[in-house]
This record gives structure tokens, C-alpha cells and sequence, in this order.
């Protein structure tokens, strides 16, 4: 009798466990797909394959905001090319960051160098951070794994979050408007140009509608708290194809 109360006990423990795990899994698909609904629909996400996109704003340094207008091109999650031009203290600097597959190089003003593979880590890390919100749709894919990650506000309203596990073992946590389904925040551990680690949160804000998809217009990212980078996004094209010259 005790051998068997007791098998019917842990049976029932798993059986809980596995309806737990569901039912995580439904909260999980619903905010995705009311997510992909909000910026376009799942059909049309799916089939932007790159895209190209132009901001103005500041970048804050020890405490001086430093006018700055990039440009960036990503390809999937594997390609992208940033490039930035800013005046800072009276001096105008431009730079460029291009990420091709296993290969990537850096240039700032008249100094070029091969990323090493922590830089190239790093830097791929930045690609799926900022493309995810994008779609949303490599979130379906494999090597990411996402659970549900409770409720909160951004801002003054309430938004659903979900903590992503992504290919390379690291994870970040990614907020949803609870009404309209956009996403609204991310924040994620990050590493900066001198190698020291800061967690990154990003607000997303403004949307627009742009070659039949909705992005955030505005950005705003803080580094330990700390303004950091504050971008407002003049154009956003959809590409059909890339120039392979531009990685």
C-alpha cells in the first residue's frame, strides 16, 4: 500500500509538472502571435530578410550628451554593418562595425582592426538583440528557447514579459504591451568598447508603419541605469537584397 501511495504521488507530482509546462508554453505562443499580429502579421515578418535603417539622436558619455546619426544594414541574424558619425567635444568621428558571418572588423576614424572572437561574440549578440523585436519570428526558431516571465509596467502601463535563452547560452528578458502587443523593452547583460559588462535596457516607443510592418520610432537605451543612447529613426526600408560589398 505505501509502495503505491507513494507511486501515485510522484505520478501526480509529474502530471502537474507537465500541465505547468504547458500551459506556460500557451502563455508563451499567445504573446508571441499576438506580438507578430501587432507589427504586421507572422506571414509578412517571416519574409523580411533584411533591412536598413537611419536614426539621429545622442550618445552620453561621463555625462555629456554627443550628437550622433548611424546607419545600419543586418541580414538574418548572422549579417550586419553599423555605421555612426558624431560630433564629439567639437570633433567630428565616424565609425564603422561590420559583422560577416565568422568574420567581422571595426573602424574608428583612420584605425581598422579584425574583431577577435570575443568581439565578434559580442557583436552577434547585438544583432539578435536588436532584430528580435524587430519580428519577433527568430524567437520560432531553433536554438532559442522563451518562457513566460510574469507582468510589470513600462512606463505607466502594464506589459507581459519572457525570458529568452538564445543560441549562444545567454539570456535576456524582452516586454510586451500587455493591450496592443508591441514590444516595449529589453534588457540584457552586454559588453562594451572596453570590455567591461553592463546590463543594457532598451525602450521602444513611437511606432510607425513602414513598408507594411510597424517598428519603434523612438529608442531609448540605458547602460547600469545610466542614459546612454537616445535615437529617433528617420527611415526604415524593408530589403529585397543586399550588396554583398556592404559585408
Amino acid at each position: 500500500m505505501m509502495r503505491f501511495s507513494v507511486a501515485a504521488f510522484v505520478l501526480s507530482i509529474g502530471l502537474i509538472f507537465a500541465g505547468s509546462l504547458r500551459a506556460d508554453e500557451q502563455d508563451v505562443k499567445a504573446i508571441l502571435e499576438k506580438a507578430m499580429k501587432a507589427l504586421g502579421g507572422e506571414d509578412k515578418l517571416a519574409k523580411v530578410k533584411a533591412v536598413n535603417f537611419k536614426a539621429k539622436g545622442t550618445i552620453t558619455f561621463n555625462g555629456n550628451d554627443n550628437d550622433v546619426s548611424t546607419e545600419t544594414t543586418v541580414m538574418g541574424l548572422q549579417q550586419r554593418r553599423a555605421e555612426f558619425e558624431g560630433d564629439f567635444n567639437g570633433n567630428r568621428f565616424k565609425g564603422i562595425t561590420v559583422i560577416n558571418n565568422d568574420k567581422g572588423w571595426r573602424k574608428f576614424g583612420d584605425m581598422a582592426s579584425d574583431l577577435d572572437a570575443g568581439a565578434l561574440a559580442n557583436e552577434k549578440r547585438g544583432i539578435y538583440l536588436q532584430l528580435v523585436p524587430m519580428t519577433i519570428v527568430p524567437l520560432k526558431g531553433e536554438g532559442f528557447k522563451v518562457e513566460s516571465a510574469g507582468e510589470e509596467k513600462v512606463g505607466d502601463k502594464p506589459a507581459v514579459a519572457l525570458k529568452v535563452t538564445a543560441p549562444d547560452g545567454k539570456d535576456f528578458k524582452l516586454w510586451f504591451d500587455k493591450e496592443s502587443g508591441l514590444p516595449v523593452k529589453l534588457v540584457a547583460r552586454v559588453m562594451g568598447f572596453q570590455g567591461q559588462e553592463s546590463t543594457q535596457e532598451t525602450t521602444l516607443s513611437d511606432y510607425q508603419e513602414s513598408d507594411g510592418i510597424k517598428r519603434a520610432g523612438k529608442v531609448e537605451v540605458k547602460r547600469d541605469g545610466q542614459p546612454f543612447v537616445s535615437q529617433q529613426v528617420t527611415t526604415f526600408k524593408v530589403l529585397d537584397k543586399v550588396d554583398p560589398k556592404t559585408f
